[in-house]
């Protein structure tokens, strides 16, 4: 059976998303026999052209370059599947869109007039057409091994998008919200992260993104009456995946 060709691209990230592909290790191995890695700069300077069947990319849309790039990847690519808070949503450089560019440009560079940055960073849904969405920071393994599998049986990938509250019934964790009274944004976050955080009794901050039904507004009372102020509930939303629509419209529903 022809093997699939498979591309993973980077754009402005911390390359964490990558790495999680690296460190499948032996499960690396079995793949090798299934798909053909023509382009992974994180892994081999051997980066061969499209067309790809699969590309995974990491990062957002940040320079006029990138914003050239994903164009280039989507038209040679069959399907296209962003992974990580980056790609999805637009990470953590997005905190600078509510902000002036300028300003933090003349805060951290001596010579800012070299930048050349857009004025937001965005996830690569505002650019290109993407086929399946890998949401976390970084993304899971079992998840990302789930849609490889997917890939081979020729179907459509499955990424659950139901509340890390799920998970959190299924494996009998306490809840830390109602226990111990804590700021968690597990009732508004896509599972996929094991329930890591309340796991070991810590309050969820959203690495997963939102899920698909989540009541921000709802979830903003109660912390209110757990003693957050309104800045607190916006800080806590506009974190690692506050581009992402839900949560954007929530922190601004926050926002007096």
């Amino acid at each position: 059976m022809e093997r699939l060709r498979i591309a993973v691209h980077k754009f402005a990230s911390c390359d964490g998303c990558q790495l999680q592909f690296l460190n499948l290790e032996q499960d690396l191995l079995t793949l090798a026999d299934r798909v053909k890695i023509v382009h992974f700069a994180e892994a081999s300077s051997d980066m061969g052209a499209g067309p790809y069947d699969v590309s995974f990319v990491e990062g957002s849309i940040s320079t006029s370059a990138d914003l050239k790039r994903i164009q280039e990847v989507r038209a040679a690519s069959r399907l296209l599947i962003t992974i990580g808070a980056c790609a999805t949503a637009g990470g953590l450089q997005a905190l600078r869109n509510w902000k002036s560019l300028d300003a933090f440009v003349k805060g951290v560079y001596a010579s800012p007039e070299y930048i050349d940055s857009l004025a937001q960073s965005t996830p690569i849904t505002a650019h290109v057409k993407v086929d399946a969405e890998l949401w976390g920071c970084p993304i899971d393994q079992t998840q990302l091994k789930r849609v490889l599998c997917d890939l081979l049986a020729g179907v459509s990938p499955r990424i659950p998008g139901e509340s890390v509250c799920m998970e959190c019934k299924r494996a009998g964790n306490v809840c830390v919200l109602v226990a111990k009274r804590e700021p968690c944004l597990g009732p508004v976050t896509r599972t996929g992260c094991g329930a890591l955080c309340p796991r070991y009794e810590r309050d969820c901050y959203g690495c997963f993104g939102p899920q698909e039904d989540g009541n921000t507004t709802a979830l903003g009372r109660r912390f209110l009456e757990l003693g957050l102020s309104n800045e607190d509930i916006v800080r806590r939303l506009r974190f690692i995946n506050g581009w992402a629509p839900a949560f954007h419209a929530g922190s601004q529903a926050w926002e007096r």
